[in-house]
């Protein structure tokens, strides 16, 4: 840790992709303009992993190769908490749009959402595509992993946000090809380009782990780009 800086602290982001007839979307939402963190961006759901994630009861973990390369790079000697981070992308995705990924059968869930329509969270549908730590110098400093999601997995209406906290307004379905146009932070956009390629791999067949798994190393005072296979 830099001194003086703000504790680094892990955070997980889903990126729901949706095929429609006109193309391909992703979806966002605006964060509030008094937002400490980042104030009026347009953003993927997501946030910081909370202390109860790590006991979280999923009927699933995340595919295998998502697995192995979330165990590198560490941050420091404590391992990385795969479970935890995979529990925090499902938490915030229901918490902040409404929406769940999940199957019925399995352990319960006291989440909001979850409980009511007696799903377990499910991981399975999540692929490892991106990390980033926070730079030196902001509020707050996160060491955030990005998870892409086809929407054909959701288990409730892609376009029903009324089950949403009030953390991001505006939330809706962006085409890939608009979406460079919102007020985007920088990652988003580096992320946002990585999606669109995957995409165009992917063509209209089932989304998979990537090649590698670009990381922006800002942990320390000197930048570091690496990418993780």
């Amino acid at each position: 840790m830099i001194a003086g800086e703000p504790p680094i602290r892990d955070a997980a982001t889903v990126v729901l992709l949706r095929r429609l007839p006109a193309g391909p979307a992703v979806l966002m939402g605006l964060r509030g303009e008094k937002a400490v963190f980042m104030p009026s961006k347009y953003v993927f759901p997501g946030g910081a992993v909370d202390a109860a994630d790590a006991t979280a009861p999923l009927i699933a973990g995340l595919p295998e190769t998502s697995q192995q390369r979330l165990t590198q790079e560490p941050r420091g000697e404590a391992p990385i908490d795969i479970h935890a981070l995979a529990a925090a992308a499902l938490r915030e995705l229901a918490e902040e749009t409404g929406l769940l990924i999940g199957r019925s059968g399995g352990p319960a869930s006291d989440w909001p959402g979850y409980a009511e329509h007696a799903l377990s969270p499910d991981a399975s549908h999540l692929y490892y595509v991106f990390r980033a730590i926070t730079p030196p110098g902001r509020p707050r400093r996160f060491d955030a992993r990005f998870f892409l999601a086809d929407a054909a997995c959701l288990s409730n209406d892609p376009d029903d946000f009324s089950a949403a906290c009030d953390e991001l307004s505006h939330l809706h379905w962006v085409p890939i090809s608009e979406a460079r146009a919102l007020n985007l932070p920088f990652i988003t956009e580096v992320v946002l380009a990585e999606i669109a390629e995957l995409v165009a791999l992917s063509g209209d067949g089932a989304l998979c782990a990537p090649d590698t798994v670009p990381f922006f190393d800002n942990r320390g005072p000197t930048p570091r780009f690496a990418q993780i296979a």
